[in-house]
């Protein structure tokens, strides 16, 4: 039999001093509804408790709370997301401009290239998809809006990571473990940074079949009006059909041209506050007011 799982909001170990302010029976049932993956769309309680380092007991709880919510179904057997969860993300999504205003570009710049494009943003050690117009013929095909991956192996991550602060990018290499996916994937970090400060000279990252066997990925930052990086883009291809020099040679000027047509739209949909209207003048003081 499992042991009492005793939920105490403010009990949460931490030794950073902000255990009074951390609520870990949120952050345990947020784990829950991180277990459901593309891959593992329906799962068993033991599942679920496996995949959270939850007792039996505290995932039964989590769920059967998630079901009574909408968020979670269950058959009797296996749970499984429902569409609600769909609206913790929108709030999100519909505050994002970029989505948006990109959308239209990634579609000509595809249709012109015949490969997938992709937005992306820096979140925690990954980044996620915000933005993606595929072809039919992009390798991996579970690639969505939403999807995370890690940074260090991933050309948008790399263009994201190498417009970092230093004291920044040097606790990324302290506390991520570099993992080997292919045989090409870098895993020395003393390497990766090497290589970050290139792609912060050159203004693009190439990864060719570090993420993925069979895939060459390029991509190229997207600033905001004040010139900071907040997003990348790319563009992916199957190596067996394009290599990398065909990518830096054919497509890099066209996803750059691309990116820099998204930030001129950004800067419009997003006024800058040196163009927002003045504030009305302050009322003259009566007499004797200081």
């Amino acid at each position: 039999m499992d042991p009492p799982d005793l939920l105490d909001p403010g009990d949460d170990g931490r030794a950073d001093g902000r255990a009074g302010e951390f609520v870990q029976s949120l952050e345990r049932g947020l784990a829950v509804l991180r277990a459901f993956t593309p891959a593992r769309s329906q799962l068993t309680l033991t599942e679920v408790a496996r995949a959270t380092g939850l007792t039996r007991a505290a995932a039964r709880r989590f769920l059967l709370t998630l079901v009574d919510l909408g968020y979670v179904t269950n058959d009797g057997r296996e749970f499984a997301l429902r569409p609600r969860v769909l609206e913790l993300g929108y709030a999100y999504l519909a505050g994002l401009t970029l989505p948006a205003v990109a959308q239209a570009h990634l579609e000509a710049l595809v249709e012109r290239v015949n490969e997938s494009s992709s937005i992306s943003v820096l979140d925690g050690d990954d980044i996620v998809y915000v933005a993606r117009c595929p072809t039919q013929r992009i390798l991996t095909a579970a690639i969505a809006v939403g999807t995370r991956l890690p940074a260090d192996c991933t050309a948008m991550g790399r263009v994201l990571l190498a417009a970092r602060p230093r004291a920044e990018l040097d606790a990324y290499l302290a506390r991520v473990p570099l993992v080997a996916r292919t045989a090409r994937t870098c895993t020395d970090s003393a390497v990766l940074r090497s290589t970050l400060e290139r792609v912060a000279a050159d203004g693009y990252a190439l990864v060719d079949q570090e993420l993925e066997d069979g895939l060459v990925s390029i991509a190229v930052p997207i600033r905001d009006a004040a010139g900071t990086v907040t997003a990348a883009c790319n563009l992916s291809a199957n190596a067996l059909r394009v290599d990398g020099a065909t990518l830096e040679r054919d497509v890099l000027p066209d996803l750059r041209a691309t990116t820099a047509r998204i930030e001129h739209d950004l800067a419009a949909a997003v006024p800058s506050p040196a163009s927002a209207p003045a504030p009305a003048p302050a009322p003259a003081a009566a007499p004797g007011e200081a």
